[in-house]
């Protein structure tokens, strides 16, 4: 009787390694923020004066003085200047600002003239400027405390329109500013092309509407300058959806949390607070609150400004509504957004 044949031997199963932890790659970017970053989001300045705040050793990460800006923080560290806590960083918040002529469009200056920050209203926290306008220049000057949105709106990728009503002093034709609509080059430095529009002839001046999508030192002047016509009121509008609006020269008004968020596209649950009533020049109250109540657009383009400084002439063309505004509210006429209502 023949023998089944047996079956073969299983080997046995290997034994399970304990898993090793996964190392990160090497050259992977650490965990959280650059500290200046955190320190502008914060409010507490922007990152250029955040790195010099550093060099000068006035900031501590954990008790430790640091002096080089090259370090990424997160929420656990304990951040202090000048040995005191970081605040809590604030809910972004913007305003618009219509900065009268004379004023310089920085924290100091070393000649001792007056800045922005001077006139600004008591009860307004610390801010800064989304961009510049030069002393002999007026208009629409944007506010933040967050240095994010500061950056978003300066960096030349976001590319958002800067409108301005111009006057020039001479009698042009329109082909003259040809050069500018194809964009120029003085003393080595390339201009990109901006729109330009002849409105209308004022006696000796004549007044224009600029776009353009850069903000290069003097741009506006340099490039009319090349031309042959020298700019004698430059007045910006607009700055992307955000319009200047009925403001008068110093006025201060801020924007409501849909807009902000809306135009630059923040998360729904990021709210800013309440507004506060602001001052006018003195310290006196205005009686006109910061903010607006939700809901109404940005604006219209802007209005003649008044004052002695003369009529602007014909207002420029209308913006385009911002997103998040009611149908009813962008036609002709209406109060334009941003603006607080007479009480």
């Amino acid at each position: 009787m023949s023998k089944t044949p047996a079956s073969p031997k299983r080997k046995p199963a290997p034994k399970s390694q304990p898993r090793k932890a996964t190392a990160k790659p090497e050259g992977a970017a650490p965990e959280g923020d650059r500290i200046a970053k955190v320190l502008s989001r914060a409010g507490v300045a922007s990152r250029r004066e955040a790195e010099r705040m550093i060099a000068e050793g006035r900031v501590s990460v954990n008790g430790k003085k640091i002096d080089s800006p090259a370090l990424n923080v997160t929420a656990k560290d304990r951040i202090s200047i000048d040995g005191q806590p970081l605040p809590e960083a604030e809910a972004p918040r913007m305003w618009l600002y219509y900065k009268p002529i004379g004023l310089v469009t920085s924290n100091s200056d070393e000649k001792g003239r007056k800045t922005i920050f001077d006139e600004l209203p008591e009860d307004m926290p610390r801010v800064m400027t989304v961009g510049r306008l030069d002393l002999n220049s007026e208009g629409l000057l944007l506010l933040t405390n967050d240095g994010g949105i500061k950056r978003k709106l300066e960096l030349p990728a976001t590319g958002w329109l800067r409108r301005y009503r111009v006057r020039i002093n001479g009698r042009p034709k329109d082909e003259d500013f040809a050069p500018l609509r194809k964009g120029l080059v003085i003393e080595g430095e390339r201009f990109q092309p901006m729109t330009v529009s002849l409105d209308r002839q004022q006696g000796a001046n004549a007044w224009l509407t600029v776009g353009l999508r850069e903000g290069k030192n003097r741009e506006i002047r340099r490039a009319m300058e090349d031309i042959g016509f020298s700019v004698n009121r430059l007045l910006r509008v607009s700055y992307g959806p955000f319009q200047l609006g009925n403001l008068k020269p110093g006025e201060v008004e801020e924007l409501r949390a849909r807009v902000v968020r809306d135009q630059l596209g923040l998360a729904e649950e990021e709210e800013i607070p309440a507004a506060r009533p602001t001052r006018a020049r003195g310290g006196k109250p205005a009686g006109k609150p910061m903010g607006k109540p939700a809901g109404k657009p940005v604006g219209k383009q802007a209005a003649q400004p008044s004052g002695k400084q003369g009529n602007p002439g014909r207002t420029a063309g209308k913006a385009p509504p911002a997103r998040g505004t009611r149908p009813d509210q962008r036609g002709g006429g209406k109060r334009p957004a941003g603006k607080n209502p007479r009480r």
